[in-house]
């Protein structure tokens, strides 16, 4: 079978060749294109029934791009790595973008080898970090998640906290005298990070003591966060409510409850971080403090970015929300908190 090119997509849209290089290339979103979304749907259909695919190698040689989009994830099966994984998979399916990940890999050491339009950071907190990123920003499109960073030739992506990991303890202290912090051992320390200044000050607001025995740390992934939990919840006095500092800490401890015949939320209440689309889809659904239409929201702008790489760098923020769903469901009178 004779494989389908551009002209052979172009004829049967009824289009110019170059209508269909423009709308596959996903360069008619923005003003003064001049191509209806009518023509854009006809030729995606077209391009779709006729199994065409773009010559990327072809492509890249005679526009300078590569088409491609290299997502740096540090812990690739932690939820919210999969929630933009999925994300940005839906959002380059019509935008002639292929997506690629490096996983559990130093960035640092591999961002220097590779070719992309455009790449995602989702750690940059080690010291050196900010110098390194605007180096290698000379030479590459970079969108780097970080709550700290200012532009500096890349984007950068914030999720503002806000007043919900306070909200988050709030409710828990508010029905629990044993609220205990699930977290990586790294997050534990003076001066306290966020997560665990939003556990300490969550207490000190209820009124009530810090008690040591109710803080379980692991190192690693949710494999160690489950081991953690277990041993958290198996202990002579358990706590009744756990404050996880991700979401996929706040699986391990509803699956490690799962597992010890513990009801959840009636003998345990939990709340993650992240508001991931795993902990959302679960049984029971997990409550969460977290940023609405995130991941959604990066994924666009990863692919705005693929298509604009000479524009501006800028700040990208999403504000948190408390999400009460059934891990740890509202008290009357109380709704899901900004």
């Amino acid at each position: 079978m004779t494989r389908p090119t551009i002209k052979t997509v172009a004829a049967a849209a009824g289009v110019s060749t170059a209508t269909v290089s423009y709308v596959l290339a996903g360069r008619t979103n923005g003003q003064g294109s001049g191509i209806s979304s009518e023509t854009s749907r006809r030729v995606h259909e077209a391009a779709h029934r006729l199994g065409y695919r773009a010559n990327q190698a072809a492509r890249a040689i005679r526009t300078g791009k590569s088409n491609l989009m290299l997502l740096s994830l540090t812990m690739l099966s932690d939820p919210w790595s999969l929630s933009v994984s999925r994300a940005v998979g839906a959002a380059v399916a019509d935008a002639g973008i292929t997506p690629m990940i490096l996983a559990d890999t130093d960035w640092r050491v591999a961002i220097p080898r590779q070719g992309a339009d455009v790449i995602f950071i989702d750690d940059a907190g080690r010291p050196g970090d900010a110098e390194l990123l605007a180096e290698l920003a000379r030479t590459n499109s970079l969108v780097v998640f970080s709550e700290t960073l200012d532009p500096n030739g890349f984007d950068v992506i914030r999720s503002m906290s806000g007043s919900s990991l306070a909200a988050a303890m709030d409710h828990l202290t508010a029905r629990h005298a044993r609220v205990a912090f699930l977290a990586a051992a790294s997050s534990v320390r003076t001066p306290a990070p966020a997560r665990y200044k939003a556990y300490l000050d969550g207490l000190a607001r209820a009124g009530q003591p810090l008690r040591p025995e109710l803080i379980a740390t692991f190192d690693g992934d949710e494999q160690n966060a489950y081991a953690a939990a277990v041993e958290l919840l198996s202990s002579p006095e358990p706590p009744t409510a756990i404050f996880a500092i991700s979401d996929y800490a706040a699986i391990a401890a509803i699956h490690a409850a799962q597992r010890l015949r513990l009801g959840v939320p009636d003998d345990l209440t939990v709340i993650g971080v992240g508001n991931t689309v795993q902990g959302e889809t679960m049984v029971p659904s997990l409550s969460s403090a977290g940023p609405l239409g995130f991941f959604s929201g990066l994924a666009d702008f990863l692919v705005e970015r693929a298509h604009d790489p000479g524009a501006p760098p800028r700040v990208l923020e999403f504000p948190w929300q408390l999400l009460l769903r059934d891990s740890a469901p509202a008290h009357s009178g109380v709704r899901n908190t900004p």
